[in-house]
């Protein structure tokens, strides 16, 4: 062959077959894919760990178990306040190739410890606990109760720093071990066990611990908090498991709750629907309604509506005393009210100076005795003072003008008509509602101060169980005296019966206040639901949300958010029946359709049997055709104390199934 043949100088290269392009295989190639837009900018793998451009990834695996596995030792884990990513990898094995394995490990067992016993030496406890494991899992497994898996455990944490991934790597490692179930890296893997904890379903590490199905029970990743009790109202829906939150506030350490809220996120909807369902179970309602939101609930369910403001005909006198009960001094009843009054006059007067602090004390004491008022008086039979009868005691004191002429204006001026007669307020109903929407805002803590107080009375009288709703709490929350007053009401309402629930959608007024976290520590239902940016962080903090929990708050729609109760929370979704969301809506449309509806059938009355479309048929009681029976049929799917969580007891891994 000539040379010429086998070098290719001189040849003419063939001239490829040039195919048209078209228009769809050009747009093709340059769109990007979901790999080109998740993927990092650089990658650098190491033998401990992979560089994801701003991110560190360390990938870890299981290597050894204890002997026994108790249920939810994973728990701690998985619910970290970590970023991280776990794979549990399960493959079934061949049930008789085990009993093959396990007969000859039996007799290599027995072996061992006939040995010894010829020998004459002291019974090993480990070969002779072998011995009983392998013998208990061969029955089981010869009975169909259980089988054997490979099981692979993998776990990739993150951090932005190596001094922070090593820290949340020590903080797995105490966890893992102090439960005595031990981790190593994957060295020299990282790229492997970074794709093994991928959501690919790809077991690339293939490093497996055998494993019986009590203990592998135990590992899976099914943990939710679960609020369902055998008794109570229902609140809303579990959103994690869908589960019904049945739950008993009187059932708690203490009764009282906080709600917070932005405006629009469903928090009164949510408080009037616990109102209603409570009402069921022979609670006593008492709501400060600082909206008028109250007013339709009240009519619909035969309660009583108070409106409170400077023209209204119904009044409160604040030098009432209640009825001393059988347990109860009644000259400390006495000296509790003149304590309260003088809170009061500290509030109406813009402060006080310590000179007039003790004018103001004494002449509540002589304007009580003006009208024989003392502490060996019956209570039940006289005719308390008057705001007016203060005012001529104080005006003979000395050193009282400027108190007199500041208080003018609550007995003679604009503002005399609100708290300077007698008390006609009767609340012997079980929904009793004040209204102080139509109060000037410069009278509203004045007058919240005033009903609370009366409402404290009224309470201290008989004991029942009742639910005092304070709507819009930060009104309270702004001054110290009132702020005072309805944290020692939440103090001592335990005793008394009462639970306290304080709404709120001004959160940064609210803990701002030296009583905020107080109110807090000592309500065992929190609930929170839509904040606003500008608030979250705070709520945050106070409640030591984790980061996802901050998010849920700021995605959740309407009536959604986080349910605390006690050392549980779980994210809660609120649902009325048709005939509750007729009875409880806030929302300006529909309050229009029901009163568009309600016209209309006034004005077809006439036609017995009409009713228009969009409002429930009347009847005796509203609330109860519709409510008592959703409930019914809802809290009938789901039994009380069930648990979603898969149950396991204590699960065997024996130490001599890693050796088969």
């Amino acid at each position: 062959m000539a040379l010429k043949d086998l070098l290719p100088f001189g040849k003419k290269a063939p001239v490829a077959e040039v195919l048209p392009v078209l228009p769809e295989e050009i747009y093709e190639g340059g769109v990007l894919d979901l790999q080109d837009v998740i993927a990092p900018h650089a990658l650098k793998v190491n033998s401990r760990e992979l560089d994801l451009g701003e991110r560190i990834a360390r990938t870890f695996f299981v290597i050894s178990y204890p002997r026994f596995l108790t249920t939810g030792w994973f728990a701690p884990i998985i619910n970290m306040d970590k970023v991280l990513d776990i794979s549990i990898f399960v493959h079934p094995m061949d049930t008789n190739e085990m009993l093959r394995k396990f007969q000859k490990k039996v007799a290599e067992v027995q072996s061992q410890i006939s040995t010894r016993e010829q020998k004459g030496m002291v019974r090993d406890p480990m070969l002779d606990t072998a011995y009983s494991d392998l013998e208990k899992l061969r029955d089981s497994l010869q009975q169909a109760q259980e089988r054997i898996f490979e099981v692979g455990l993998y776990l990739t944490i993150y951090g932005n720093t190596r001094e922070e991934i090593d820290k949340v790597e020590s903080e797995v490692r105490s966890i893992l071990e102090s439960r005595l179930v031990y981790i190593r890296p994957a060295l020299f893997q990282q790229e492997q066990g970074f794709r093994s904890t991928l959501p690919l379903g790809t077991d690339e590490l293939d490093v497996h611990t055998k494993l019986n199905s009590a203990p592998l029970s135990s590992i899976f990743p099914f943990i939710s908090f679960d609020l369902t009790s055998d008794r109570g109202i229902l609140y809303g829906i579990n959103r994690h498991n869908s589960s019904l939150i049945l739950f008993d506030r009187f059932s708690l350490e203490n009764y009282n709750s906080v709600t917070f809220a932005k405006s629009g996120a469903g928090k009164s909807y949510t408080t009037k629907l616990e109102i209603l369902r409570s009402l069921m179970f022979d609670t006593e309602v008492i709501v400060i309604d600082p909206e008028r939101e109250y007013e339709y609930l009240a009519e619909t369910v035969g309660g009583r509506y108070f409106n409170i403001s400077l023209s209204s005909e119904h009044h409160i006198n604040p030098f009432d005393l209640p009825i001393p009960r059988e347990d109860e001094n009644p000259s400390d009843v006495l000296r509790n009210n003149i304590i309260t009054l003088v809170g009061l006059f500290r509030i109406m007067l813009g402060g006080l100076t310590p000179e007039e602090d003790a004018i103001i004390d004494k002449a509540i004491t002589e304007t009580y005795a003006l009208k024989d008022i003392t502490s060996d008086a019956n209570f039940a039979s006289v005719e308390p003072p008057l705001l007016s009868d203060f005012e001529l005691v104080l005006s003979g004191m000395e050193g009282s003008e400027s108190l007199v002429q500041r208080l003018s204006k609550y007995t003679k001026g604009t503002w005399s008509g609100f708290m300077n007669r007698p008390t006609n307020v009767d609340m012997n109903k079980k929904l009793v509602v004040f209204s102080v929407r139509d109060m000037e805002d410069d009278l509203k803590p004045v007058a919240m101060y005033i009903i609370t107080h009366h409402i404290w009375n009224t309470v201290r009288k008989e004991l029942r169980k009742r639910l005092l709703v304070i709507d819009e709490a930060w009104w309270m929350m702004r001054s110290e005296d009132t702020a005072s007053f309805l944290f020692g009401i939440a103090k001592r309402g335990r005793k008394y019966f009462l639970g306290i629930s304080t709404i709120t959608q001004d959160v940064s007024d609210f803990l701002n206040s030296p009583y905020g976290i107080p109110m807090i520590t000592n309500s065992s239902i929190q609930i929170l639901l839509r904040q606003s940016p500008t608030s979250v962080d705070l709520v945050q903090q106070t409640f030591k949300l984790s980061d996802e929990e901050k998010y849920l708050l700021l995605e959740s729609d309407v009536g959604e958010g986080i349910f605390f109760a006690g050392l549980k929370h779980v994210a809660i979704k609120v649902i009325a029946s048709y005939t509750e969301d007729q009875i409880i809506t806030s929302d300006p449309s529909q309050i229009l359709a029901i009163k568009k509806a309600k016209a209309d059938l006034e004005n077809k009355s006439q036609l017995p049997g009409d009713t228009p479309a969009g409002i429930p048929r009347p009847s005796a009681n509203p609330m109860m055709p519709g409510t008592a029976e959703s409930l019914a049929i809802t809290a009938a799917s789901h039994k009380p104390g069930e648990d979603t969580a898969p149950v396991g007891a204590s699960a065997l891994n024996s130490s001599a199934l890693r050796e088969v």
